[in-house]
């Protein structure tokens, strides 16, 4: 059940990401809550599975900076990759 804290945390961290990076219209709105979420869940479980609880601050610092690191290395490169994509396709439809 404390996972939930996590995924939360992850989420909300991935929301910033996604609100807070450019090219947000070249993206789904999901993206980056579930890329922290997912990366806050995993980083959650494998500590808590290490021994550490809920009062251990290096849960709760790997857990922010995990789902970081990630919306925030992810989110970049789906944009990057889209612009790219769209600009070939204009230059190979000739608009």
């Amino acid at each position: 059940m404390q996972i939930l804290l996590g995924l939360i945390l992850g989420a909300a961290i991935g929301l910033a990401a996604h609100f807070s990076l450019p090219h947000r219209q070249l993206r789904g709105a999901a993206l980056a809550p579930l890329a922290g979420a997912a990366a806050a869940a995993v980083v959650w479980t494998a500590l808590t599975w290490m021994g550490l609880g809920v009062d251990s601050p290096i849960l709760w610092i790997v857990a922010v900076l995990a789902p970081a690191a990630t919306a925030f290395a992810l989110v970049p490169l789906v944009s990057r990759s889209r612009v790219t994509r769209d600009a070939a396709d204009r230059d190979r439809l000739g608009v």
